[in-house]
């Protein structure tokens, strides 16, 4: 059956998934690349970078697994990019430059309107205005029979949280702390919601804790 999840979400020791202060230098705020060194060394890292010296490992197996039976992706405007506001013109594509590892339609959430845009290797972005439900049931007809994965940010993940429609989330606990930033779960009563842990491993990188409802 077709899920709505999070998969390889990094959060600090602290409960922080992003430091503060985004920008183009810092584009999961001040700090918050700390989050994902697990990821960093994995092939499936490699993968989409090019970058070498990596390993295939139990942090690999959970990131290769994040994108396994992905249909389609939500992510918040701000993994899309640093722009705020109206969009000025179209020049900024994302993060991931030409060919984003993405590889399947992504609905971006944002108040701003603009038309879709299609990147190599199959990843088409669809600009949403219409709220967390509508990007939802757009994500789902994309996706099929397939997962629709909550990319991001911190703000879209408990969105969908509060809301009672994510089904299961595997978080990357980092061994670091941010001490300031955006706090994933504070306020957020995942018992009432039906989670439990049903699996948890830890490396010398991160614990990985995986929670489903049932």
């Amino acid at each position: 059956m077709s899920k709505l999840r999070v998969a390889a979400f990094s959060v600090s020791l602290d409960g922080y998934g992003a430091g503060v202060d985004q920008s183009l230098e810092n584009p999961l705020g001040v700090g918050g690349m700390r989050l994902h060194e697990w990821f960093f060394g994995t092939t499936t890292f490699q993968a989409m970078t090019g970058a070498e010296g990596v390993e295939a490992n139990v942090d690999d197996g959970y990131a290769k697994r994040s994108f396994e039976n992905v249909g389609a992706w939500i992510l918040g405007r701000n993994m899309f990019g640093p722009v705020r506001g109206p969009w000025p013109d179209d020049a900024w594509k994302g993060w991931w430059g030409d060919n984003p590892p993405y590889h399947v339609p992504v609905f971006v959430l944002t108040h701003h309107a603009r038309p879709s845009l299609e990147m190599a290797g199959g990843t088409v972005f669809h600009f949403v205005t219409a709220g967390i439900h509508e990007a939802l049931a757009r994500a789902r007809e994309a996706a099929g029979s397939r997962d629709v994965r909550v990319g991001g940010g911190v703000a879209t993940v408990r969105q969908y949280l509060q809301a009672g429609l994510i089904d299961e989330m595997h978080l990357a606990i980092s061994p670091t702390l941010l001490g300031r930033g955006e706090a994933l779960l504070a306020g957020i009563n995942l018992t009432a919601q039906g989670f439990r842990c049903v699996e948890h491993v830890g490396t010398t990188k991160a614990l990985h804790v995986v929670l489903a409802k049932g």
